[in-house]
């Protein structure tokens, strides 16, 4: 991320979050403390903006500007809000077809998974606030710009995601190891949302008790899995081919 891509110190960082600047994420530095931090804290934590605590030496690192112990990183995207969208998506008449990541780290994978996600016509892709990848300039580009051109929604949890879609009508598919249903079988052609685990642990155990299905990618060599980007790429085009064999709007 370019250095322009930050906000230093902690009253500019306030003041960006009044004017209601796209902010990702806040590093406040662990020992800080005073007035002026609290105040900062209430600020965000009223917008709901994700703040981490961090060493001293990781703000260092970033700039020797004054930064007060305070750094922002602003938002390469304007974030939307999934209770929002999926309203949104019926009363458009839209078939909807969402993407569920959870604990996605990897900005390369991230970004091959919204770049796949685009050109299949999926319709949002959700991620959580905490332990994982944000939308930076890196994630834009190894995306071919793709983010630019579908909505991300930024949820406090997936596990909470999925609940919320399950009420309103979506079959949530967990694409996982632990099923020995072969994905192929899953029936996509309503209103679907796939879900994606992170690299090293798959899908957190909170979210795939919320996941009604739960589906998985037959594998016949000695390694275990397939990269989390090309098992969403295989999952993801199976929606799209189901939904094409039935006649059915795509996008």
């Amino acid at each position: 991320m370019e250095k322009s891509d930050y906000i230093y110190g902690i009253r500019a960082v306030m003041e960006a979050i009044e004017a209601g600047k796209e902010i990702d994420k806040i590093f406040i530095a662990k020992d800080l403390q005073g007035e002026l931090a609290a105040e900062l804290i209430g600020l965000a934590r009223q917008n709901h903006v994700v703040m981490q605590r961090v060493p001293l030496e990781r703000i260092n690192r970033i700039t020797r500007k004054n930064h007060q112990g305070v750094i922002a990183m602003m938002s390469a995207i304007t974030y939307h809000r999934l209770e929002h969208l999926v309203p949104e998506l019926y009363e458009a008449g839209m078939l909807p077809f969402i993407v569920v990541l959870d604990g996605i780290t990897d900005v390369r994978n991230f970004g091959a998974i919204a770049r796949t996600c685009e050109c299949a016509g999926v319709d949002a892709i959700v991620i959580p606030q905490h332990g994982s990848v944000s939308v930076g300039g890196d994630a834009i580009k190894t995306s071919a710009g793709a983010l630019h051109h579908i909505p991300v929604c930024r949820v406090g949890s997936t596990a909470w995601a999925v609940k919320f879609l399950k009420e309103n009508g979506y079959n949530v598919a967990a694409v996982t190891e632990k099923s020995d249903m072969n994905y192929v079988e899953g029936d996509y052609t309503g209103p679907v949302a796939l879900v994606m685990g992170a690299e090293d642990t798959g899908i957190s155990e909170a979210t795939l008790d919320q996941c009604e299905t739960r589906v998985g990618i037959p594998m016949f060599g000695n390694i275990g899995s397939l990269n989390v980007s090309v098992a969403a790429g295989v999952a993801i085009y199976e929606v799209v081919r189901q939904r094409l064999n039935a006649n059915l709007e795509v996008v």
